[in-house]
C-alpha cells in the first residue's frame, strides 16, 4: 500500500500543530521529523522539544529522521520525547548495528537511510534488523532541492533485494517528491513518499496536496513484492 508521509521541514512553524492536524487525511500514517545538527549535514533543525510538543496533537506516528553524528547520542531523547520510528544514517556512524539494537530495546521501529552516493551493499548485514529503509534521492540536508534521477536505480535495486532475501520491509524515499516523481518512484519500488515543500508549499491545503501526491503516485505500477 502506497503512503505518504509528510515532513514537517516545510511546514509553517507558527502553525505546527494546525499543519500536523491538516494531513491526517487517507494515506497518510506518519509524520516525518528531520533532524539535523549542523554536523552531518549543514542545516540545523528540529529537537526533541518538537516531538514532545507533537505527540498529544496527533495520533499518527512520529517518525524521526536522524541526520547527526553520532545517532547514538540521540536515540534516547526522542524516544522519551515520543518518537514511534527512528531513522539513522548508514554513513553517520561506525556501529549501525548497536544502534538498531538499542532503538529495538526501547520497543521502537527502526530505520535506516543511505545518501544518493551509498551504494545498497551497505546495507547487506542489518537488513533483517529493519522495518524501513530510507532512499535518500537528494543529498540530505535542506529542503526544496531537485530529485536526482539516478537514484531510481538504488530503488530498484533494494526492492529487488528485499524481494530475493523475502523480506517485508516499508522501502521510503525522500527528497523532490512532486505529483512528477512520485510515480517514478512507485514503479521503482518505493511504497513510502516523504514530502515537504510539495505538502505545506504549494498554493492549496495541506490535505488536498497529499491527495494530490497519492494520486499521482497510484497512477504508476504498484511495487514489485
Amino acid at each position: 500500500m502506497i503512503k505518504i508521509a509528510p515532513s514537517i521541514l516545510s511546514a509553517d512553524f507558527m502553525h505546527l500543530g494546525g499543519q500536523v492536524k491538516a494531513v491526517e487525511v487517507p494515506g497518510v500514517d506518519r509524520i516525518q521529523i528531520d533532524v539535523m545538527d549542523g554536523r552531518f549535514v549543514p542545516n540545523i533543525t528540529f529537537g526533541p522539544a518538537v516531538v514532545r510538543a507533537l505527540r498529544p496533537l496527533t495520533a499518527l506516528a512520529l517518525e524521526v529522521h536522524l541526520m547527526v553524528e553520532p545517532p547514538e547520542e540521540f536515540i534516547d531523547r526522542f524516544v522519551e520525547a515520543g518518537a514511534d520510528t527512528l531513522i539513522v544514517h548508514q554513513e553517520s556512524t561506525p556501529h549501525l548495528h548497536r544502534a538498531l539494537q538499542h532503538i529495538h530495546s526501547l520497543g521502537k521501529k527502526a530505520g535506516v537511510a543511505i545518501n544518493p552516493s551509498t551504494p545498497v551493499s551497505q546495507l547487506g548485514e542489518v537488513l533483517d534488523m529493519l522495518q524501513l529503509i530510507l532512499v535518500m534521492t537528494v543529498n540530505p540536508g535542506f529542503g526544496g532541492q531537485e530529485f536526482i534521477p539516478r537514484t531510481l536505480n538504488k530503488l530498484e535495486a533494494v526492492r529487488e533485494e528485499l524481494i530475493r532475501r523475502r523480506l517485508e520491509i516499508d522501502v521510503e524515499v525522500d527528497g523532490g517528491i512532486t505529483p512528477a516523481t512520485a510515480p517514478r518512484v512507485v514503479a521503482a519500488g518505493a511504497n513510502v513518499l516523504v514530502a515537504g515543500s510539495s505538502v505545506f508549499d504549494v498554493g492549496v491545503s495541506p490535505g488536498e496536496a497529499v491527495r494530490r501526491l497519492l494520486e499521482a503516485a497510484l497512477s504508476a505500477a504498484p511495487p514489485r513484492g
